[in-house]
């Protein structure tokens, strides 16, 4: 029975990499993946992309709304790889769960487990509450510490208010901060 991974960090720490490059190793032994982002992360339209400039175009761009299995064609389907989990549905993780373990496809999921507020997006508490292993991705802060949180920043300050999702690069910009830089510099206690 195949498993469910979640692979998670604070921005930076090369989640979308790591993604594209396990996809590059199933490939490279001719096998076939599927790839899965949520269409609210506008970020690169109809691709994932990295940071270090790779970039790949994915399978199936999710609304939120949409149901996996009126969409997914599974037929010798070695893997599916999902970023910007957060951004899914509990609804849409079970559905992974089950192709998981129904199917005996594995699925690997990519994403953030906190917002820049510090609390869970829907798609992570589900994934967590699912996962059969996770996997944190490090990263570090300005400081020099393992960074945990993600600090939103809009015109060179950092925010702790506004809307749940606003896409890196386009409405937003988001720094990895150890808990102690957080506190300085966001919560300023």
């Amino acid at each position: 029975m195949a498993k469910m991974y979640f692979r998670f960090g604070a921005m930076n720490c090369g989640k979308t990499t790591a993604l594209l490059q396990v996809a590059h190793n199933y490939e490279e032994k001719g096998m076939k993946i599927i790839l899965i982002k949520p269409a609210v992360d506008k970020k690169g339209d109809k691709n994932v992309v990295s940071r270090l400039g790779i970039q790949r175009k994915v399978d199936i761009l999710l609304d939120y709304d949409e149901k996996l299995k009126d969409i997914l064609k599974l037929d010798n389907i070695n893997c599916i790889l999902v970023d910007e989990v957060q951004f899914m549905t509990k609804e849409q993780i079970k559905e992974l769960w089950i192709i998981a373990k129904t199917k005996d496809i594995p699925v690997i999921c990519y994403g953030l487990k906190t917002n820049f507020k510090g609390k869970l997006f829907e798609g992570s508490k589900a994934v967590i509450e699912l996962a059969d292993e996770l996997e944190e991705l490090i990263t570090i802060c300005k400081c020099g510490k393992r960074a945990k949180f993600n600090a939103r920043v809009i015109n060179g300050k950092y925010v702790k208010s506004g809307e749940e999702v606003a896409i890196d690069g386009l409405e937003a910009s988001y720094e990895p901060l150890c808990g102690k830089c957080y506190i300085e510099n966001v919560l300023k206690m």
